[in-house]
């Protein structure tokens, strides 16, 4: 059984913990202590206001197995708001047990209560089983969008 929770402040040791797992996956181990990340995640998550939220998913055991970090936009269609899901990650040990598709079902369930028009997300072209996870969710993904990114020199100047 899959529980999904907000995080709370509480939960940035555990978040630690499974942020640290994400970069290692993604070839970016970062040398930053985890009292470093923990600020980070802190600040970011309970600073005011928030700059992001996080929606955590815990196993039977209680030990965080994923999460779905995430951002309200604002304007989409007509002037709504829509749900963007930043970053959506299961740990190894929890994979293709359910956990990603509760989490995009609380993401989702979560977009409607709050009257959101849609919910956004970007992945690797490279990352076919998350492309086919998203698939069989029923997204399809948006061939007249490009995504950018401006980072470093770009920012300052």
């Amino acid at each position: 059984m899959i529980t999904l929770a907000p995080a709370t402040a509480a939960d940035v040791d555990d978040f630690v913990a499974l942020a640290t797992e994400m970069d290692v996956f993604y070839g970016d181990v970062r040398p930053d202590p985890p009292q470093q990340r923990a600020a980070e995640i802190s600040a970011v998550l309970f600073g005011v206001p928030p700059a992001a939220f996080a929606l955590l998913a815990r196993d039977d055991a209680d030990k965080l197995v994923g999460f779905a970090a995430y951002s309200f936009l604002w304007p989409a269609a007509g002037l709504s708001t829509s749900l963007y899901l930043k970053e959506l990650y299961v740990a190894g040990t929890a994979r293709r047990t359910g956990v990603a598709t509760a989490l995009m079902r609380g993401l989702s369930a979560m977009a409607a209560e709050r009257g959101c028009s849609r919910v956004e997300w970007t992945t690797d072209e490279s990352n076919g089983q998350a492309k086919a996870f998203y698939a069989a969710f029923g997204a399809k993904p948006l061939p007249s969008k490009i995504f950018y990114r401006a980072e470093g020199d770009v920012l300052s100047s």
